[in-house]
């Protein structure tokens, strides 16, 4: 007698079901070769090559990368250094207004964020002249001064679990503090700080609230076209985009994936086999 599958089991199926298969249609639908989205008129890669002759799409895909790249960067750096003052500074005046001001972000709505920032760059505009004009400078400050935030969670979370003796051994050996950081603290912090990374480069990439208010003309992500386009009706360009970067972030995952099994399996070998395994090959590359 088969088992029925558990509450638990049925629920699990059915969300990852939520989930996932709008995006295999959406798959689908990108080799359609009808321009009506929701008409199908046979298979087809026209979009796929037309992407390439779309100028509008291609410099948004470029410009938002390009944003969420140094967006990442940036955060990382003011994140990490945030959560050093957060973790390793216990006492000073203005510690709880300092994690308040940093942490702010995570719970402030985009849209206050966003219109915030925007009559801020209206009014350094108006007393000393900078921005002259928004675009992809002011996008990249907003969307640090919303990442920083996340990235100062990670690595502060990590930093709260190191054992500071290793560091402190480090300085009573002669090291100076910024030399402990970069070859003690940073090492051991580097998961954390890659997790902060890419979580940021995803929500720079993902962003469409921040962008919209402080961006100009001859500024649009790639969120705000597909919006645009979206508003006036689907169109199998955007399918098609969306299915190269469902591709890209697949291969990304099972590559991170490959590389974290493979690091765990030479962590889990013990030293004992791997000398054994090299004695063996020794042995018999001299046998034959």
């Amino acid at each position: 007698m088969s088992k029925r599958p558990g509450f638990s089991t049925t629920m699990l199926w059915l969300g990852l079901a939520f989930i996932y298969i709008p995006m295999i249609i959406l798959v689908i639908y990108s080799f359609n070769a009808s321009r009506l989205v929701t008409v199908w008129g046979g298979w087809s890669v026209h979009w796929y090559v037309g992407l390439l002759d779309n100028t509008q799409l291609m410099n948004a895909v470029k410009r938002s990368l390009q944003i969420a790249f140094f967006t990442a960067c940036a955060a990382v750096c003011l994140g990490t250094l945030a959560a050093f003052v957060m973790t390793r500074i216990k006492r000073f005046r203005g510690r709880t207004m300092f994690s308040g001001l940093v942490t702010a972000p995570l719970v402030m709505p985009e849209v206050i964020t966003g219109l915030s920032l925007l009559l801020l760059f209206v009014a350094m505009a108006q007393m000393i002249g900078w921005p002259a004009e928004r675009g992809m400078v002011t996008i990249w400050i907003a969307h640090v001064t919303f990442c920083t935030s996340y990235v100062a969670v990670v690595v502060s979370g990590r930093l709260s679990e190191l054992d500071q003796s290793i560091e402190e051994a480090a300085m009573d050996l002669g090291a100076r503090p910024w030399k402990t950081f970069l070859l003690i603290t940073v090492p051991m912090i580097a998961p954390s700080i890659a997790a902060g990374w890419l979580l940021s480069f995803t929500l720079s990439l993902d962003d469409l609230v921040l962008a919209s208010f402080v961006s100009g003309p001859g500024s649009t992500t790639l969120p705000m076209e597909v919006f645009s386009s979206v508003r006036l009706g689907v169109k199998p360009e955007i399918n098609a985009i969306a299915s190269v970067i469902l591709l890209a972030v697949s291969l990304f995952t099972l590559l991170a994936w490959f590389i974290a099994r493979s690091a765990d399996k030479r962590r889990a070998q013990p030293p004992e086999e791997d000398e054994s395994v090299s004695w063996q090959s020794v042995i018999e590359s001299r046998r034959n």
